[in-house]
C-alpha cells in the first residue's frame, strides 16, 4: 500500500533554495549523508548502552552501480518509522537528530545534524531519490521516494535488517557547462570526497574497490578482482591519547595531512574542557611556505565538528602575527549553520580563537626559555610576523607580543630580548638605543655610533623594514623609551660637556646661519652635533619620519609624499670645523660650495644616493683646482 503525500508549500520553497542556493559545492552531499547515517548510528548506540543491549557491529556501506546511475549509501542506525518519515523527510528542517537530543538526558552525545536539511542536499546530484528503511522501533519498513520538487511517496515494504539504504539515482549531464554528475560514481571520486570531508567518522565507511594481482610471468595479463575496503582512518590522530602517539605519528600526520616533505618545528596538541569544548591540533613548519608574505596565501585552520570535515581555512581561529602556524580544532560545541559550512554565531569561535592564541605564546615562551637554539631558529624564519602583530592595530598586541622579540646588537652575534637588554644595561644608561642599516658592519661605522661607542652601550640593530614602524608603536619597554643614534638628541653630555658645547654654538651662530641658508633646499636645520666624537659630519632626522622610514615608505603608492626631515650635524671639535669657521671669516662666498660638499658627504656616509652627482663632481673639481692654485 502507498501513500503520496505533498511537500508543504514553505517547504517546496525551502528545497528549492537548499538544493541550488545553501551549499557551495554539489560534492558536500555525499559528507551530508555519511554525517546523517553516523547520527543514525550513534542513536542506535546510545540505545543500546542504555538499555543494556547487545550492540551491533555498526558500519556505513557505499555501492555505486554505474550502469544503472545509482549511488547507495546504507547504515545500521536506528532506521526511522512511517511517522519519522513524513515528520523528518516530508516536513523541511524537522529534525529528528535536534529532537532527540533533545531528550537525550547525556548532553554530552555527538551528534552532528541539527537541522534535518542535509538529506536533502543529494538532490543536488540526483533527480529522484529513494530510502528504504526500518526502525529499531517497528517491525514494519518502508520506502519513502521523491523527485524533490511536488510530493513523496510512502511505501509499506520487506526489509530485514534495522537500518537505512538511501539510493540516489544520478542526473544526467547535460552540456559541457552542466556539472559532470557521472564522476559521484566513479571509485576514485568517491574516495577522495570519504577522505577529505569523512576521514574521522567513527564508524567504517566501507566500499568495494577494485583490485589487481601481477603475476611473475609479465606477459600474463593481471588478475581483477573486486575487495571490499574500510575507506576512513575512524579515529583522528588528535582525539587519541597524546601520551600514546608518538613524534613519528604527528611527523606523518603533518606532511600527509598540509602537503609538507619536511617535519614540522614544533607540534602543539591541546584538549580544552570547560565553556567549551574543543581539540586543536596545532603545527609550527620548518620552512616558511614560499608564499606566506604574498596576497595569495591563505591563512587559517582546518575546522572539524566531532570529526566531520567542516572548513579548508578558517581565519577567525588564527591572528595575522601566527598565520604561519597550520593546524585544526575539533570541537562539538560549535552551533552550525543551515548548510554545516559556516557557522551560526562567532561567539564559540572567538571562545577558540582566543585560546588558541594564547597557547601558541605559551609553546613559543617555553621555546625561548627553554630551547633557545630552537628559538632562534624559529625567530630568523617567523619573526617578522611578530614585529608585524605588534606594528598592525596601533599597538594593541604590544603586551602579548613584545617579550617574544628578539635583536642581535652592536656588542652580541645572538638574538638578545628587550628583557636582556634592559638587564644588561649599565646604570647609567638612561635609553634603550637602536640603529637602522643594511647590517650590523654598516651600522658600525655610521658616524652616529661615535659617543655610543665610547660609552660602550648596547645598540639594537635594526636591519628590517619592519622595525623601526614596531619600535615606533611600542615607545617604551618596562619603562625605558627607544631612542634612535639616527634621529633627536643622544643626551649623553655630562653638565660641563654641555656648557662648553652651549659656548661654541653661541659662537658658531653666524656661520651655522650661513650653511643653512646655502642648504635650505635639501635640510631642514644646520646645527652642531653632541653625538659625533671622530667623524666630522652626519645627517639625522628629525622629530617623525626617519630617513629609513622614508625609505620603506617611498616604495608605497600612499607614502611616496612620506618625507623625512634631514638635519646636518657638524663636529664641533673636529679640524674640519676649524677650517670652515676660517673660510666663513675669510671668504664667505665660497662657504656654499663646501656646504654642499659637506652635504653630499654626509649622503654618502648615510648610505643614500646623491641627489645630483655632476653637480657633486664639479664641486669636487673646482675645489681641487682652486686649492692647487693657491
Amino acid at each position: 500500500m502507498s501513500k503520496t503525500k505533498q511537500f508543504k508549500t514553505e517547504s517546496k520553497k525551502l528545497l528549492d533554495l537548499m538544493i541550488h542556493s545553501i551549499y557551495t559545492h554539489k560534492e558536500i552531499f555525499l559528507r551530508e549523508l555519511i554525517s546523517n547515517a553516523s547520527d543514525a548510528i550513534d542513536k542506535r548506540h546510545y540505545i543500546a548502552l542504555k538499555d543494556s543491549e547487545k550492540d551491533a557491529e555498526y558500519e556505513i556501506l557505499i555501492e555505486r552501480d554505474e550502469e544503472n546511475r545509482q549511488l547507495k549509501i546504507t547504515d545500521n542506525g536506528i532506521g526511522l518509522t512511517e511517522e519519522e518519515l513524513i515528520t523528518n523527510l516530508g516536513t523541511i528542517a524537522k529534525s529528528g537528530t535536534k529532537e532527540f537530543l533533545d531528550r537525550l538526558e547525556n548532553k554530552d552525545a555527538e551528534i552532528i545534524g541539527q537541522f534535518g536539511v542535509g538529506f536533502y542536499s543529494a538532490f543536488m546530484v540526483a533527480d529522484k531519490v529513494t530510502v528504504e528503511t526500518k526502525s529499531l522501533e517497528s517491525d514494519q519498513a518502508y520506502r519513502w521516494v521523491s523527485d524533490g520538487t511536488e510530493s513523496y511517496t510512502i511505501t509499506e515494504i520487506e526489509r530485514e535488517n534495522i537500518g537505512t539504504t538511501i539510493v540516489l539515482h544520478l542526473r544526467e549531464t547535460k552540456d559541457e557547462e552542466d556539472e559532470k554528475y557521472d564522476e559521484f560514481l566513479t571509485e576514485n571520486k568517491i574516495k577522495t570526497l570519504v577522505k577529505k570531508y569523512s576521514d574521522y567518522v567513527r564508524y567504517p565507511i566501507k566500499m568495494d574497490v577494485t583490485k589487481h594481482d601481477y603475476p611473475e610471468d609479465e606477459e600474463k595479463d593481471p588478475i581483477t578482482y573486486t575487495e571490499t575496503e574500510t575507506l576512513n582512518s575512524m579515529i583522528p590522530l588528535w582525539r587519541k591519547n597524546k601520551r600514546e602517539i608518538t613524534d613519528e605519528e604527528y611527523n606523518e600526520f603533518y606532511k600527509h595531512q598540509f602537503d609538507d616533505f619536511t617535519d614540522p618545528m614544533r607540534v602543539i596538541h591541546t584538549k580544552v574542557e570547560g565553556l567549551i569544548k574543543y581539540t586543536s591540533l596545532l603545527f609550527i613548519p620548518k620552512k616558511a611556505p614560499f608564499n606566506l608574505y604574498s596576497e595569495n596565501y591563505e591563512k587559517g585552520l582546518q575546522l572539524y565538528s566531532k570529526g566531520v570535515f567542516i572548513m579548508d581555512k578558517n581565519k577567525q581561529l588564527i591572528p595575522d602575527y601566527f598565520r604561519f602556524v597550520k593546524g585544526l580544532v575539533d570541537s562539538s560545541d560549535l552551533s552550525l549553520n543551515i548548510s554545516r559550512e559556516m557557522l551560526q554565531s562567532n561567539k564559540q569561535l572567538e571562545r577558540i580563537a582566543k585560546n588558541v592564541k594564547k597557547k601558541i605564546k605559551s609553546e613559543l615562551e617555553k621555546m625561548l626559555k627553554s630551547e633557545r637554539e630552537t628559538y632562534n631558529e624559529f625567530f630568523e624564519t617567523y619573526g617578522v610576523n611578530l614585529k608585524y602583530g605588534i606594528y598592525d592595530g596601533f599597538g594593541v598586541n604590544k603586551e602579548f607580543l613584545q617579550d617574544l622579540i628578539m635583536f642581535k646588537t652592536t656588542k652580541s652575534e645572538e638574538y638578545i630580548t628587550f628583557k636582556e637588554y634592559v638587564d644588561d644595561m649599565p646604570d647609567d644608561q638612561e635609553f634603550i638605543y637602536y640603529a637602522t642599516g643594511k647590517s650590523k658592519e654598516a651600522i658600525n661605522s655610521l658616524p652616529q655610533m661615535d659617543l655610543i661607542k665610547e660609552k660602550d652601550y648596547q645598540v639594537l640593530l635594526f636591519t628590517e623594514d619592519i622595525d623601526e614602524f614596531m619600535i615606533n608603536i611600542m615607545k617604551e619597554y618596562d619603562e625605558k623609551e627607544f631612542k634612535s643614534i639616527n634621529q633627536g638628541d643622544l643626551d649623553l653630555m655630562d653638565e660641563k660637556e654641555e656648557e662648553e658645547f652651549e659656548t661654541k654654538e653661541k659662537e658658531s651662530k653666524s656661520l651655522l646661519k650661513s650653511l643653512k641658508k646655502a642648504l635650505k633646499d635639501n635640510v631642514s636645520d644646520v646645527k652642531l652635533s653632541k653625538r659625533l666624537k671622530d667623524s666630522p659630519v652626519c645627517l639625522i632626522s628629525g622629530e617623525g619620519v626617519s630617513m629609513e622610514m622614508e625609505k620603506v615608505l617611498s616604495k608605497m603608492p600612499q607614502g611616496k609624499e612620506a618625507k623625512a626631515q634631514k638635519i646636518l650635524e657638524i663636529n664641533p671639535n673636529h679640524e674640519l670645523f676649524k677650517t670652515l669657521d676660517k673660510i666663513y671669516k675669510d671668504n664667505k662666498k665660497d662657504v656654499p660650495k663646501y656646504a654642499k660638499l659637506l652635504y653630499n658627504q654626509a649622503l654618502l656616509i648615510e648610505g643614500l644616493p646623491l641627489e645630483n652627482p655632476n653637480e657633486f663632481s664639479k664641486l669636487m673639481t673646482e675645489l681641487i683646482i682652486e686649492k692647487n692654485k693657491k
